[in-house]
């Protein structure tokens, strides 16, 4: 890991947390990134939820604009197999009622039982699922 990467991490996280205060104290809401997608689309308060996405992907561009050597682009996926996880995912977001920003970041912060939860399984389910597609079916390197 060079200096870059290690301070663009820790600015990252930083931004996040950040990010996540600010929508909890001026709006009361929590910084969920799945709900604020899906709420953008369907809600009513879409303007914040708007600005919070454009903030997102404006952020990491700058970040790929400045530091493109600092992101690896990977095209080597098999597209079933990124179409298969991006149902999982979704499924998950849906089962575990929010995503891991918002169980993760906000619920963590909040010290909320069901997000320590919620956390703990997303992790363990994705370390199981690394194991399972890389080691045992070796479907990617």
């Amino acid at each position: 890991m060079t200096t870059t990467e290690l301070l663009l991490g820790i600015l990252g996280g930083f931004l996040m947390g950040l990010s996540s205060i600010g929508l909890m104290l001026y709006l009361g809401r929590i910084a969920g990134i799945s709900g604020i997608i899906q709420a953008s689309l369907f809600a009513n308060e879409r303007a914040w939820r708007v600005v919070f996405i454009a903030g997102l992907i404006l952020g990491s561009s700058l970040v790929f604009y400045f530091t493109p050597h600092s992101i690896e682009i990977r095209t080597d996926f098999p597209l079933a197999l990124l179409a298969l996880s991006g149902l999982l995912v979704g499924l998950g977001v849906a089962v575990g009622n929010g995503c891991t920003s918002g169980h993760g970041i906000c619920g963590i912060s909040r010290l909320s039982k069901r997000s320590l939860v919620a956390t703990a399984v997303f992790f363990a389910t994705a370390l199981l699922t690394r194991y399972i597609v890389h080691d045992l079916l070796e479907l990617l390197p």
